[in-house]
């Protein structure tokens, strides 16, 4: 159940720190916020907004909410496949998905782009891009990117197989994103808007600067879903071939970085999920824990105080910075045992540490009055950029 910190600020988060709190209250003092800001349990300190946040705003839209990852978001796909289908050991399988699915900063291959030139043929970005900007766009979809950034194979409570994965828009969105948040801080101070943190800085409706960043935040949205899918169509294709039978039965593609009109109360608001769900009643999403743990597949319950919205992930307890000072590679293995992964990896994966993050169990928990459960998903295969 939430705690209400002040009638602008919400929390479902049982574990969260002062500063996380005091940054989130930062955001809910704009004049542009309509009604409450609401953290959810996973929530904790970002750029500018916190992670972990739905902000509602009148005739305005933060670009640094949004953050420079437009429209990251998770895929998840059930096979009619059960565990004891999969073979006594799946290590091929990571090395089909590593070929078939290029991972890392910058990186990609023409055969993980085989429809890239037709859906950007089909999808004009409003902001005219260069041309090596284009052609690091088709280069970069279908692929993976690096960070927190996965796929992983899955077996549900019914020891159904699931694949599931973690990607945005890549370097094309943090390049859009980009170029709108420093433009909308130098609009901030052109203004003298007095913000307390200029990564709120805003750009109004009716602009020119506001119609600009929504087509291009919507189109690298838009970009985001088609290179999950893109992903999941190369995966499903090798994992069936490694298994030798299969076929997909359901596929849930859902956002958490992303903002979008919306009604609420009869108000039409614009709504940004910082690291967060849309959660409504119907809504079908995806909230993984860190590599390691579990993942569910949710239902929404359109919970009206939380923006009909839920939690992205688990969200993490310690920064990069000082998972690498706690954990060593040796902590990181042995939190990952059972299962396959990139073991040769490990100190390059090592800010991924399941210790790093919150519990994703307490945070289901947290959050019982925003999503029904409808599986839980436990990995068997993690595969993750470095």
């Amino acid at each position: 159940m939430p705690t209400n910190i002040n009638d602008k600020l919400i929390s479902w988060a049982s574990e969260i720190d002062e500063l996380t709190v005091a940054q989130a209250q930062k955001t809910s003092r704009l004049p542009i916020i309509e009604g409450h800001v609401a953290l959810m349990p996973d929530a904790h300190v970002g750029k500018g907004a916190t992670i972990g946040s739905v902000i509602p705003t009148n005739g305005a839209v933060i670009p640094s909410a949004v953050g420079v990852d437009i429209g990251c978001g998770m895929i998840a796909a059930e096979l009619d496949v059960t565990e004891d289908q999969l073979p006594d050991t799946l290590e091929p399988l990571l090395g089909r998905i590593e070929h078939a699915i290029p991972a890392g900063v910058g990186r990609g291959h023409d055969q993980a782009a085989i429809n890239a030139d037709r859906w950007l043929a089909e999808h004009r970005p409003a902001t005219e891009l260069a041309e090596d900007q284009v052609n690091r766009a088709a280069k970069q979809f279908g692929t993976l990117g690096s960070g927190n950034h996965f796929l992983e194979v899955c077996v549900d409570e019914r020891a159904r197989v699931w694949v599931v994965l973690h990607s945005g828009s890549r370097g094309i969105g943090n390049k859009l994103a980009t170029m709108h948040i420093t433009k909308a801080r130098n609009l901030a101070k052109a203004l003298e808007l007095g913000l307390e943190d200029l990564d709120l800085a805003y750009f109004t409706e009716g602009t020119p600067e506001f119609e600009a960043y929504i087509a291009d935040m919507l189109w690298a949205q838009e970009y985001a879903r088609a290179n999950r899918d893109q992903m999941m169509d190369n995966a499903m294709r090798e994992v069936v071939a490694f298994l030798g039978c299969g076929r997909e039965t359901q596929r849930i593609n859902c956002h958490h970085n992303f903002t979008e009109r919306e009604v609420h109360d009869g108000r039409e608001l614009w709504v940004t999920r910082k690291g967060a769900i849309r959660a409504d009643i119907g809504d079908l999403g995806v909230i993984p824990g860190s590599m390691g743990t579990r993942s569910y597949i949710v239902a929404g319950k359109g919970n009206a105080a939380s923006w009909r919205s839920c939690s992205h992930g688990a969200g993490r307890r310690h920064s990069r910075t000082q998972a690498k000072k706690l954990f060593t590679a040796a902590d990181l293995a042995a939190q990952m045992a059972g299962k396959v992964w990139l073991s040769s990896r490990a100190d390059a994966l090592l800010d991924e540490i399941p210790a790093a993050y919150k519990d994703i169990d307490k945070v289901m928990a947290d959050q019982a009055d925003l999503v029904e459960v409808l599986h839980t998903l436990r990995q068997v295969l993690n595969y993750k950029g470095t």
